[in-house]
């Protein structure tokens, strides 16, 4: 039976390439998308380029109402659901220390990179568990480690640290025999938010979060992983 995987943020950057590579391994992939219509036309092209089905649907992913409604359909339609990628974030604090940033920045922040995938899980783990071997990404960054927490862009930092630590407290509550959970740092992405300097592609960066979503029965449950391989926390 042909597996589903819904990708959150999946209209650009890492979050697309995400949806492509985990269509070329023949998943049907929800392509997550706030705006509809721009999620239509990537999906669109990701058909063609992929010969896969790629599916756009409408998820704000700060939307209870809009995380509730896409797991009736899924459930629905599927029964199940076999892979979540938590992909979509914000950086909105680029270069802010602590002493600086803007308490709303902060929590529109945390809002988007931390409650947001918490919602998701909970909304989803249901469908996740009846797939019998759920797969749940969690988009993070080395960012987020806890050696790092000197330098500045705070928020996002900080966003990332607790999307480090819910990962690690899920996997301690969720049956990694139905369903396991990780963590991932893409590195220093050419995507919107990497920019154009950044050292490594789209393709090199969606790689482990595309491993992660489709590991085999044995495979890790609870890590944190750059280029296939675990990192410190």
């Amino acid at each position: 039976m042909q597996k589903t995987a819904l990708v959150t943020g999946g209209n650009r950057g890492i979050g697309r390439e995400i949806c492509r590579q985990l269509a070329q391994q023949d998943l049907t992939v929800l392509l997550g998308s706030r705006d509809l219509a721009a999620g239509e036309d990537v999906a669109a092209a990701l058909r063609e380029e992929t010969g896969g089905d790629v599916r756009a649907v409408q998820l704000d992913v700060s939307s209870a109402a809009d995380s509730e409604r896409l797991r009736d359909e899924i459930a629905a339609e599927f029964g199940r659901l076999d892979v979540l990628v938590n992909n979509a974030g914000i950086l909105i604090d680029r270069g802010a220390r602590l002493r600086d940033v803007d308490v709303d920045d902060f929590a529109q922040t945390m809002a988007v990179n931390v409650f947001a995938p918490l919602r998701l899980i909970q909304t989803f783990l249901p469908l996740l568990e009846a797939s019998g071997h759920g797969r749940i990404v969690n988009v993070s960054s080395k960012m987020g480690q806890l050696d790092g927490l000197d330098q500045p862009t705070t928020a996002y930092r900080f966003s990332k640290v607790n999307l480090n630590y819910l990962t690690r407290v899920l996997a301690t509550q969720i049956d990694g025999s139905l369903v396991k959970i990780n963590a991932m740092s893409p590195g220093w992405v050419r995507t919107d938010m990497g920019g154009s300097g950044a050292d490594r592609s789209v393709a090199e960066g969606a790689d482990t979060a595309v491993w992660l979503a489709t590991l085999p029965d044995d495979g890790p449950h609870g890590g944190f992983f750059h280029d296939r391989q675990p990192i410190p926390w």
